[in-house]
């Protein structure tokens, strides 16, 4: 079992739709995962739209925050300069402010591991230099 899972937005969709591709994939991770995973505000923002159009929209993911599955205590007005640093660094990437959020979460927990889909992640770098340490597919 996993302890210490931050939860980025693809997953956390894909575990919520059964139609999506990696269903199958979220579903035996979050089997393996102890809760809570944390998150952030900006990725809970992207999956209540991504899941908008289907049954239910963002209920699931409000019911998950109730019962502690996943958390969102990360404030960004707290993290504002090394979130713009982060934005600016990867600005040709692009970098969406929930990966800046996600890469923030990961510098100040680095014990914990990143459930994600997303490959920009394999390019962004935690304190300046270090691998966000990942669970993915590939």
């Amino acid at each position: 079992m996993r302890r210490g899972v931050l939860l980025d937005t693809r997953p956390l969709v894909a575990f919520l739709n059964r139609r999506d591709e990696y269903h199958e994939w979220a579903m035996a991770q979050w089997s393996q995962i102890v809760p809570p995973m944390a998150t952030c505000e900006a990725v809970l923002s992207e999956a209540c739209f991504l899941l908008s159009r289907m049954h239910g929209g963002s209920e699931p993911i409000m019911d998950l925050l109730q019962r502690k599955i996943i958390v969102s205590s990360f404030r960004l007005e707290d993290q504002i300069q090394p979130i713009q640093k982060l934005l600016k660094k990867y600005r040709s990437v692009p970098m969406s402010l929930a990966d800046a959020c996600l890469v923030r979460i990961s510098e100040l927990y680095p014990e914990n591991r990143l459930l994600t889909l997303d490959s920009d992640f394999g390019l962004y770098r935690r304190n300046g230099r270090q691998m966000i340490p990942a669970i993915t597919p590939q």
